[in-house]
Formats: C-alpha cells, sequence, structure tokens
C-alpha cells in the first residue's frame, strides 16, 4: 500500500464543505496498520477528507513527490468544528470513550463553546461490537441529527466503523479524531506548543507512556521508513 494512493487533504480546513463529509486522519502509526489491514486502508482511501496527522506524513510526501503539507491533526480539526459550530449555534455527539471522560468533555465544551449543543454516547467497550451494539449507535446519532459526529474509539476501529454505517447516519461531518476525547477531557496530557510545532508530538506521547507505545513508535517508526524508502526505490 503506497502512501501515494491515499488522497491527503492539501488544503486548509476552512475550504471543508458544509455537506456530509467522512473525515479521517492518517499519520505514520495508521499507514502502517494498513498495510496490514486492507479493510482499514479502503476506508482511509474512501474518506471524503483524509487529513496529514503527523510530521512523518508531511515529511514522506514532500520526499516522495516534492508536496508541500502542512500537518493537520485529529485536535486541529476539533477546535476548527467546535468554533464553526459555536459561531452558527450548531450541534455535535461525541461517540466513544467511557462515561466519565464524555463528561469531562461536555463540561468543558459548555465553557468554551456555550452556543454548541453538545451530546455523548458512551459505547460498549469491547473488541468487537454487535448487530444491536451498532444499531443503538446509529439510532443514537439519527434521534439527535448532530451537525458534527465526533467518533473516539481509536484506530483502526473508529475508522472501520464510520466508513461501514457512513451512509446510515443522519449528519454532516463525521470525524474520526481517536485521542483527542482524551486530550480534551485532560485524562491524557498533550504535548506542549513548542514541541507540536517542531514535529516532537510523538516523542511527547512515547516518553509519556513508554511500556504502551514503545512498539508504535520506535518499531513503527522504522518501518514507516522502510515503507517510504521502498516506495521512493521501487514506484
Amino acid at each position: 500500500m503506497l502512501l501515494n494512493s491515499f488522497n491527503i487533504f492539501t488544503t486548509s480546513l476552512n475550504s471543508l464543505e458544509d455537506k456530509k463529509l467522512l473525515i479521517s486522519t492518517l499519520n505514520a502509526h495508521s499507514f502502517n496498520l494498513a498495510q496490514e489491514n486492507k479493510i482499514f486502508a479502503k476506508a482511509l482511501q474512501q474518506s471524503d477528507v483524509l487529513l496529514p496527522d503527523g510530521i512523518s506524513i508531511v515529511l514522506a510526501k514532500g520526499f516522495l513527490d516534492g508536496t508541500q503539507l502542512k500537518k493537520i491533526a485529529g485536535a486541529d480539526l476539533f477546535a476548527y468544528e467546535m468554533q464553526r459550530l459555536n459561531n452558527s449555534h450548531g450541534s455535535c455527539l461525541f461517540l466513544g470513550s467511557s462515561e466519565h471522560t464524555l463528561q469531562l468533555i461536555k463540561t468543558k465544551a459548555n465553557i468554551e463553546y456555550p452556543q454548541v449543543t453538545v451530546q455523548t454516547y458512551s459505547p460498549p467497550y469491547k473488541e468487537q461490537l454487535s448487530e444491536e451494539d451498532n444499531a443503538q449507535m446509529i439510532e443514537a446519532v439519527n434521534r439527535l441529527q448532530p451537525d458534527v459526529l465526533f467518533i473516539g474509539m481509536t484506530a483502526p476501529k473508529q475508522e472501520l466503523w464510520a466508513h461501514e454505517h457512513f451512509r446510515k447516519l443522519t449528519t454532516k461531518h463525521v470525524c474520526c479524531i481517536g485521542a483527542v476525547f482524551d486530550f480534551y477531557a485532560g485524562t491524557v496530557k498533550r504535548a506542549p506548543n513548542w514541541m507540536i510545532k517542531f514535529g516532537l508530538e510523538w516523542l511527547y506521547r512515547f516518553l509519556s507512556e513508554p511500556k504502551r507505545l514503545w512498539k508504535r513508535y520506535l518499531i513503527g517508526n522504522f518501518k514507516f521508513i522502510y515503507f517510504i524508502l521502498k516506495e521512493k526505490c521501487f514506484s
């Protein structure tokens, strides 16, 4: 699976149309997962908008074909959508995570974005959702009909779910933003701005949780470099 087979977003978030869109993100980790999971790769490729969420993607595209991208993280998408909804008195639904995290999100959002109607839904926490689980999640979305649906169930689960059920959802922007739920709730601390600016957010996350993330960032980064060098040499 080549990086150039993904239609990566190259403009600004302000250009997003106010219509039904499936918005996903691509970073080194999700690119590596896509090499092993073709259904996940398809879900990313068929997203209406695929954001370059990681300095690795930005650098790799420049190396492969000279494309100049600007990193747009899931947190950037979240901030953009919430401000847009606040300006228009819109609504959103947070689908994913625990009731505790969702309550923290709702409390904070009600203060920072008082004109946004914020709803939440915590799906069952299990590896494989049942047909009944899926039906209840879809029903919750369609009952509330939010302008923006934020999904936070980690990759690749959230992208696979959104891709499979997208046509059944009565909403406009469907945003797969994963860890942003925890960042915004404050249950996981995001990297300081200077590290984000210099493309070191991955290092901060690794140092914060080395036991959990060492494979993702140490082995995973080498795998990503291997895939990109291979693509450069043989395509």
